[in-house]
């Protein structure tokens, strides 16, 4: 028999501070013990990045603030909970504007998975030991603690140790796991052709800072002689090793599609129709240009795809936004896709990438898109290498971001 539980009316009845963030580290859920310990009202943390809600105090010289954040992307990372058995972490003063009031706290990170096992939301209890560390009994283990006392805080220390020595032999055996995930990514990622075009394309991966480094999004460039080659990206919901499998499969599919048929919009309709028949592929997005070399011709088809920029010498942007279509597998049933095409001069650049590159939280696509080509014109004389680099700095992506990017730079 299954209880009929107000969990809303549980935590709130609780004394202990619980709040409650999804994925991208934005505050859902507060209890009514954690506004009571901070002295700060739900409007002013519903719906808040933790870290805009709770800035770090940028007066400490330590790292130790920063243990938080580390703990928060741990759980994400590892899907397994986190504890900070005594963690500093000060909170703004309330009636001080740019002043911080010094707090300890005891703290217990725990994941809650989705229905696809993938974290979905991370629970924080948050236990306010200030006033026992700035105690006289917390600075001076004297003989003013009974027999009984001393044995408790030895027993304390020794199983803070112990989690200390834990949780380092995890972080040890973390590195590894992405270090194997690395090498696994780089292999699924290789693409031969790409030698033919030193100097000429740049590509880069940049996985999700949150997960194991193993994506859903790709590239790929293919070879198709005498004067004509193709590119593609693409993007597979979600993170992790069924994610980069599926994205495996659905780039290889793309790839031996495009040498049969080479026409954009016909490669894409066979990777569709092969999505439907592949557990995890729908709603995958995918991009394919052809780039004729000798006409100078760009021919190209979308599948539900962030548009390709052609940056011009001059720096003006043009979007390849003229044959767009739903996701992979989003149709129930086929359609032919559409294709369009347009010239470029030499010099010209041609810029792919997945939406990570450009997506921001409560931003619309179109201002996504503008600061991209803003971005890009600054830029538009650089070599393909530096203008990878470039982009990424001026987008504030070059150490990650919360979603992975794939990203081609192409001097036509």
């Amino acid at each position: 028999m299954t209880a009929d539980i107000d969990f809303t009316a549980f935590f709130d009845a609780t004394p202990s501070p619980y709040l409650m963030l999804d994925t991208d580290l934005v505050i859902r859920y507060v209890n009514t013990a954690y506004l009571q310990t901070t002295g700060l009202t739900r409007d002013q943390l519903i719906g808040k990045y933790f870290f805009d809600a709770l800035p770090e105090n940028p007066a400490p010289s330590d790292d130790t603030q920063q243990n938080l954040k580390a703990s928060l992307l741990r759980v994400l990372d590892t899907g397994e909970p986190d504890t900070l058995v005594l963690q500093r972490y000060d909170i703004p003063a309330l009636h001080q504007p740019g002043w911080f009031e010094e707090r300890w706290w005891s703290e217990i990170h725990t994941p809650i998975p989705g229905p696809d096992g993938e974290v979905k939301w991370i629970v924080q209890r948050a236990e306010d030991v200030t006033a026992f560390v700035h105690s006289r009994r917390a600075r001076q283990l004297t003989e003013e603690f009974t027999e009984r006392e001393k044995g408790m805080a030895a027993e304390l220390y020794a199983r803070a140790h112990e989690l200390h020595r834990l949780n380092q032999e995890l972080r040890q055996a973390h590195a590894r796991e992405r270090q194997v995930a690395v090498a696994l990514q780089e292999a699924m990622l290789s693409a031969p052709d790409l030698d033919h075009h030193i100097g000429n394309i740049a590509v880069r991966y940049l996985p999700a800072t949150t997960s194991l480094n193993v994506c859903g999004d790709w590239y790929d460039v293919v070879d198709l002689p005498p004067d004509r080659y193709a590119a593609a990206v693409g993007d597979v919901v979600g993170h992790g090793l069924h994610a980069a499998a599926v994205m495996g499969m659905l780039r290889s599919a793309l790839s031996a599609a495009i040498r049969a048929l080479p026409s954009p919009a016909q490669a894409l309709e066979v990777l569709g129709l092969y999505a439907r028949s592949l557990d995890g592929a729908t709603a995958a997005t995918a991009v394919k240009v052809l780039i004729d070399t000798r006409s100078r011709l760009i021919i190209y088809s979308s599948a539900g795809h962030p548009p390709p920029v052609l940056l011009h010498s001059d720096g003006t942007c043009e979007l390849l936004d003229q044959a767009t279509d739903p996701p992979l597998g989003a149709r129930p049933h086929h359609v032919p896709r559409p294709q369009a095409g347009l010239s470029y001069t030499r010099g010209d650049t041609l810029v792919m990438y997945t939406d990570g590159l450009i997506e921001r939280r409560d931003e619309d696509i179109d201002a996504s898109l503008a600061r991209l080509t803003t971005a890009l014109a600054k830029d538009s004389t650089l070599a393909p290498d530096q203008l990878a680099d470039a982009l990424l700095a001026r987008l504030d992506v070059a150490g990650g971001a919360g979603d992975d990017i794939a990203l081609i730079v192409i001097r036509l």
